[in-house]
């Protein structure tokens, strides 16, 4: 483990896909927020290795930056793709043995305790995604984890840790007050009227925290 806690230089906003992803949809609300996102997660439990390959394809034809492209799960698609970036979940390679692989790749790991969280970071992972913080219609039936779950597990973290689970823009400052350094955002930025709206009211409220924060 690191002594000393890894910090960004500015709040990060994820766009994650909703499943199954459409990629008309998809392409539509990413290169509408583009401006306002750091990174757009490609996750699809459904998806074949092909059918991921061929999405990631599409999406940087279409003028997103691969740098923004986040592969979820599939480490043998983002070697393919020769993407930057991988997410893995619960379910996919452990980090530690994914991380030879990737080398020079931003590697994430999705966590949901303290303990997760400090493995994830002493066995490789770059940063972590941690929810879900509040209740949320992509987890039915499971409550929130809380803002008292998200600072502690923020306060371990030895690397970057980004929040997801039913955020709001008008909870995105407290989340970033609690000591995470990123929110990762669904299905309200494919609801909104506006994509680019929706997002960059994210971004101004976590860079307005961000800045309190210190």
């Amino acid at each position: 483990m690191t002594s000393q806690k890894l910090t960004l230089t500015a709040p990060e906003l994820h766009l994650i896909s909703i499943s199954p992803i459409h990629v008309s949809e998809l392409l539509r609300v990413s290169l509408k927020a583009l401006p306002y996102l750091d990174y757009i997660h490609v996750r699809d439990k459904q998806l074949t290795a092909k059918g991921q390959l061929e999405i990631i394809q599409q999406m940087f034809e279409s003028g997103i930056p691969l740098n923004k492209i986040v592969v979820n799960d599939r480490l043998d698609v983002a070697l393919a793709a020769r993407a930057v970036n991988v997410h893995l979940a619960g379910h996919s390679l452990p980090v530690d043995s994914a991380r030879p692989l990737a080398s020079g790749m931003r590697l994430g790991r999705s966590v949901h305790s303290v303990e997760e969280t400090v493995q994830a970071a002493v066995d490789g992972a770059d940063y972590c995604l941690f929810g879900h913080v509040y209740d949320t219609s992509s987890k039915p039936g499971l409550p929130g984890r809380g803002l008292e779950a998200l600072t502690a597990t923020a306060k371990a973290c030895p690397v970057p840790m980004i929040a997801i689970g039913g955020i709001r823009p008008d909870q995105a400052g407290e989340i970033i007050r609690c000591g995470a350094q990123g929110i990762a955002v669904m299905t309200r930025l494919f609801h909104a009227p506006d994509p680019a709206e929706e997002a960059q009211a994210y971004r101004e409220a976590m860079q307005t925290a961000w800045l309190e924060r210190g």
